[in-house]
Parts: structure tokens; C-alpha cells; sequence
């Protein structure tokens, strides 16, 4: 009897233990599946937020969208309480919260009657934390933002500000916070909290949201750089129609008027101009004709060339004194004009019944004079001062009328300091010299071929080197 029992004691044990196994490795394989479901979970979510921040990117989207697309990323994922995110300021010196989900904990020191009044009316908290700045170095996320460390917290007293709000309804039981930074340029920290309620954050949560945190820096900072785009292409867009206009403003062709062949030309270093050139119809006989140069470059120096092309063009009407023109204009402009601008300026009016021209020179480069001649080019060196640097007293009083006699074939040029200023690769300047030898190989060729030829000159001796200040030319040759 006794072999029997034991037998079937062993056959028995043997079935508990296959069904104990049995009932092990199910639990384990559920406990598997689960884990599995919880990871295609976890990976969908992600995959949605990258592809949510992807999509973002195919259109226009604006900050506060891609914001808010992080936060609410970020929360889901982590199943947390709620997130914040803040962005560096446009000084750069502090951080401003871009969004704050509803659910989310505060995470910065939060005065005790700001506290009283969200028991009562919680979009009292909700305006506080919206508009607090944060310094670098301050609380939990200045900390973050200063040390440009990634931290998980499920034990606060490190952290003294979230401390005192434990047993508060507003309290936090774990939170975690991250610097966002790419290219060597900080743009903020990401938070997400759990409330008391809440379980803490694991090692893996952490993991996925220092992830989740480099992707987010990725899209911020694409976002400023798609941004600064937009805005490029939009100034662009801008100044375009700015040269357009001004384009407008500077003559096509130069008129015709007995006695004299005249060709000018303007070549700008950016989309528009700081240099002017104009020819003014002063009265039946005469024609006036300016060229000027407003220091500074760009938009700033084009607003004041047309200012000057109005004034000068209202004064120089009927008035044969180009002295006389240039002293109204002074002082029209000279009170509007800021302390570090001021024009050079050049008007002479020609006449043909007394085949000559007068001259007035405000602090501009000396014309050229050419004399068929002796085929010698030499400076007008007529007195005057550049305008908007005085009321009148001293501009009155140095700025004259001076006279230019011209023979048939004589020619004078007027020019800015584009042409004797322009560099070569190696530094050097095309100079006057140059320009004198130029205008002397041309000159018996007519007011267009010295025009042709300078430009070419100064192009062919700059060669590869950019083009650093606006180039303009008038050549007046007496026929």
C-alpha cells in the first residue's frame, strides 16, 4: 500500500506544481501584454507629438499654437497633473511663461494673498501665473533655466517654494523640469507636475521627457528660425516695393535742352538708396540739375533723399540762384534732420542763352571740369557746407553762386563718393585719380561713353569685392 500512495502523493504534487507554473507564467504573460499595450501606448503618444510638431511646420503656426501643442504633448504622455512652458524673453535676461495647462500645480512662489484669493476665485492664481517673469537662478525653473540641468523630483525639500504649498489644494507631489536649449541658444524650460493626488514620476517617465524636451527645443527654435524667414521674406517684399518707388522718384532719362547733352546714372549698394540725382525744369531757358548723398545707407538715408527731392523740387522753381535754392532747402530741412545725419548736395543750374553754368556746392565732392582744350580734368573747388548740421547762420553766409564757363565740348561730372570710395579685394580705394583718367580717356566720346566707362572702371577694379556704398554719376557735356 504504501508504494501506491507515495505514487500517487508525487502525481499529485507534480499537478500542483504544473498548475502553479501554469498560473505563474499566465500572470507573468499578462503582466507582459499588459507592459506591451502600455509601451504601444506610450509609443503612439509620442509618435503623435512628433508628428504633431512635424504638421506644424507645414503651414504657418503660430507661437502660442506650438505652445500649447508642447505642453499638452508633454502632459499626455506622461499622464501628469498638467505642464508649463516657459520662453526666454526677447532680452534674454528672463523667462516668461507661453502657456500653463489648467491642471497644472504651481511651480513658482505664489504670495499668501494671491493663495486667499484663488480659494475663492481661481483665475486669480491663474493671472498670477500667467504673468510672472522669472529671473535666472529663481525657483525651481529659474534654476533649471540658469543651470540648463534636466530634474525629477518626487521628494520636495530641495525645492522650498513647492514646500509650502503641500497641503494646500495647490500643492505638488512630483514635478519635473527641463532646460530647452539648441544651436547654443537657451529658449526656455519645460515643466510637467503631478498633485498630490498623483503617483510620482518613475526613472522611465524621466527618460521619455528629457526626450520629449530635446524635440520641443528642436521645434522652438525652427519656429524662430521659420519666423525670422517670414519676416526676411516679408522686408524683403518691403524694400522691394521701396526701390520701386524711389525708382520713380529718380529720373529715367535726362531731358533735353539746347546747348548741352546730359546722361546720369544711379547704382545702389542695397534695394534702396541714400544717394539723389534730379534734373529740375527751373524755367524755359534753364534746367537745374542736382546730385546729393545723405549719410548712412538703407531705408533711414532713402527717407531723407526724398524729403530733399520735395524740398529742393519746390524751391528751385523759377528761382535762378542755386545759392539761393540750397539756403531755403537748409533750413527747411535742418530741424527735422537727427544730429549724426546730414546731405552733401551739388545744384547747378545750365543756361543756355548765356552758355554756362552756376553752380552751388553743399559740402558735396568737387565736380570735374574738362577742358577739350588742353583735355585737362581739374576739381571745381566752390565753396559751401553739406546741409542739416547748421540753422543758417554759417551755411548762408559760405554758400555762393559760382560760376562755370564751358566751351563746345567741355564736359563737367558730378559724382558721389561711391565712385572714388569703392574697394578692391585687396583693400584699396578706386580714387580720384582714377575717376580723372577715366572721365579724361572718355570724355571726347560724349556724356554717355564717361558715364559707360567710369562705371566700368570702378567695376572692373573692385571685381569680386562687394559693392559698399551707393554709385551715382552725371556727366554734362556743352555742345
Amino acid at each position: 500500500m504504501t508504494w501506491p500512495i507515495l505514487l500517487f502523493g508525487l502525481f499529485l504534487a507534480s499537478v500542483a506544481g504544473w498548475i502553479f507554473t501554469a498560473y505563474t507564467q499566465t500572470r507573468r504573460i499578462r503582466a507582459l501584454e499588459r507592459s506591451h499595450e502600455e509601451i504601444q501606448v506610450e509609443e503612439t503618444l509620442v509618435f503623435d507629438f512628433l508628428h504633431g510638431l512635424g504638421e506644424a511646420f507645414s503651414d504657418t503656426i503660430r507661437p502660442n499654437e506650438l505652445h500649447r501643442l508642447i505642453v499638452e504633448g508633454a502632459t499626455r504622455i506622461l499622464d501628469a497633473h498638467g505642464g508649463a512652458l516657459y520662453v526666454t524673453d526677447r532680452t534674454g535676461g528672463k523667462l516668461t511663461p507661453a502657456f500653463i495647462s489648467k491642471g497644472c500645480p504651481p511651480l513658482v512662489d505664489v504670495p499668501p494673498d494671491i493663495l486667499q484669493q484663488a480659494a475663492a476665485t481661481p483665475i486669480a492664481l491663474e493671472s498670477y501665473l500667467r504673468l510672472r517673469s522669472i529671473a535666472p537662478g529663481e525657483g525651481l525653473i529659474g534654476r533649471v533655466w540658469q543651470t540648463g540641468q534636466s530634474v525629477c523630483f518626487s521628494e520636495l525639500s530641495q525645492v522650498p517654494e513647492l514646500v509650502k504649498l503641500r497641503d494646500s489644494a495647490f500643492g505638488t507631489a512630483s514635478v519635473m523640469a527641463a532646460s530647452l536649449s539648441y544651436g547654443k541658444q537657451d529658449l526656455g524650460v519645460l515643466a510637467v507636475a503631478n498633485g498630490p493626488m498623483g503617483a510620482p514620476f518613475s526613472q522611465g517617465d524621466f527618460i521619455v521627457f528629457k526626450s520629449i524636451a530635446e524635440q520641443s527645443a528642436f521645434a522652438l527654435y525652427n519656429a524662430i528660425i521659420y519666423s525670422m524667414a517670414n519676416e526676411k521674406k516679408r522686408l524683403d517684399h518691403d524694400l522691394e516695393i521701396a526701390r520701386d518707388i524711389q525708382r520713380i522718384l529718380l529720373p529715367a532719362e535726362a531731358p533735353a535742352i539746347n546747348g548741352f547733352q546730359i546722361s546720369g546714372i544711379n547704382v545702389p549698394a542695397r534695394q534702396v538708396s541714400g544717394d539723389y540725382f534730379d534734373y529740375i525744369r527751373v524755367d524755359d531757358e534753364r534746367l537745374g540739375v542736382a546730385i546729393a548723398d545723405v549719410s548712412g545707407k538703407g531705408v533711414p538715408a532713402s527717407l531723407i533723399m526724398a524729403i530733399c527731392r520735395s524740398v529742393l523740387r519746390a524751391e528751385a522753381a523759377r528761382n535762378p540762384s542755386p545759392a539761393d535754392v540750397l539756403r531755403k532747402v537748409n533750413r527747411q530741412l535742418y530741424p527735422d534732420i537727427k544730429e549724426d545725419m546730414f546731405i552733401s548736395i551739388a545744384y547747378l543750374i545750365l543756361d543756355h542763352e548765356r552758355n554756362g553754368i552756376t553752380l552751388a556746392r553743399g559740402g558735396h565732392d568737387a565736380p570735374l571740369l574738362y577742358k577739350q582744350k588742353s583735355q585737362s580734368v581739374t576739381p571745381v573747388k566752390s565753396p559751401g557746407m553739406v546741409l542739416g548740421i547748421d540753422s543758417g547762420n554759417v551755411f548762408d553766409r559760405i554758400t555762393n553762386d559760382f560760376a562755370v564757363p564751358l566751351e563746345r565740348d567741355d564736359c563737367l561730372i558730378l559724382y558721389t563718393d561711391g565712385v572714388t570710395e569703392t574697394l578692391n579685394t585687396e583693400g584699396d580705394e578706386f580714387g580720384l585719380e582714377r575717376t580723372i583718367e577715366s572721365v579724361r580717356a572718355s570724355a571726347s566720346d560724349g556724356a554717355q561713353a564717361i558715364v559707360r566707362r567710369v562705371i566700368d572702371d570702378v567695376r572692373n577694379f573692385a571685381g569680386s569685392q562687394p559693392q559698399n556704398d551707393d554709385i551715382t554719376l552725371i556727366a554734362i557735356r556743352k555742345t
